[in-house]
């Protein structure tokens, strides 16, 4: 039975458990935060979700990742762009403006988050180009040693 699921899916059974149970958790805090909204609505925003992010952003990051390894030290910019982005992501609504019903369930106005993401992106692409000129630095040195 484990080796006929395994050629199946690919994994094991207990992995397979663990999406499925992970996916009803995430099926059943989405209904709940939404106060019960319509189910299948939430099931077809998380499809259109994943369909997106595997049919559209995987590719596009993977090649602008190839094209910046071309150019070399592309992880340098990478990593801050990918944190960036994903971040971007996760708070757009609030970085354009709340809704309505955010203001009206917080109270907040969501007023610093554009601001928050431009201050957290400048910090992460920073570091970046410090560890790139730490790394160039030492390769520097190491190549007159």
């Amino acid at each position: 039975m484990t080796a006929l699921v395994r050629r199946a899916y690919g994994a094991s059974p207990w992995h397979l458990l663990l999406m499925v149970g992970v996916l009803a958790l995430v099926a059943y805090a989405g209904t709940h935060l939404l106060h019960g909204g319509d189910p299948w609505g939430i099931a077809l925003w998380f499809v259109g979700a994943a369909l997106l992010h595997d049919l559209v952003l995987v590719p596009a990051y993977t090649l602008v990742g190839r094209a910046l390894r071309l150019v070399g030290r592309g992880h340098l910019v990478l990593v801050p762009a990918v944190a960036s982005g994903l971040l971007l992501l996760v708070y757009l609504p609030l970085i354009l403006g709340p809704s309505h019903t955010y203001v009206a369930k917080t109270g907040l106005t969501g007023e610093p988050f554009a601001a928050r993401w431009l201050l957290v992106s400048a910090a992460l692409f920073a570091a970046s180009a410090a560890v790139g000129a730490v790394r160039h630095r030492r390769a520097r040195r190491d190549r007159a040693a």
